[in-house]
């Protein structure tokens, strides 16, 4: 369960770190789908930003994948609050701020960025839940 819900995480946001750094225009013009481009929503563009946010969700997604691969405790529950940090401050801002969306946009949305906040929650739970191994230097998840 873990692991599934860290590649989860990580390729979900890797498709949108690799579009908004080397597609930033298609990202803001189209995401998540033509005509209902959440990010357009909230103007201007600016391709510098939205290569530099490509970049650093790129960098966390490294993070999840080194998690995935090792499945070591310690670094599975940082690549989760490492993607809580991102995901948190990032759905409570787009909660708030609703000016330029259509109610229909901002419940789909509010909804989709909720999972970002929610899956990694989840999986951390399910982390801390499991029992101890009898190392901690080479502590592993429990495979589920």
């Amino acid at each position: 369960m873990i692991r599934g819900g860290l590649v989860f995480l990580a390729v979900s946001q890797g498709l949108v770190g690799v579009l908004q750094l080397f597609f930033p225009r298609t990202f803001y013009d189209n995401v998540p789908i033509p005509g209902h481009s959440w990010v357009a929503m909230f103007p201007p563009y600016n391709e510098h930003l939205m290569r530099d946010l490509g970049a650093a969700t790129s960098a966390y997604v490294l993070v999840l994948v080194v998690a995935v691969v090792t499945m070591e405790r310690r670094m599975v529950a940082t690549a989760l609050v490492a993607n809580l940090v991102f995901t948190v401050p990032h759905f409570v801002f787009h909660a708030v701020h609703m000016d330029n969306m259509p109610r229909a946009d901002w419940i789909a949305q509010t909804l989709a960025l909720a999972l970002g906040v929610v899956i990694p929650g989840l999986l951390l739970g399910v982390l801390f839940s499991q029992r101890k191994s009898r190392s901690k230097q080479t502590e592993s998840v429990e495979p589920m």
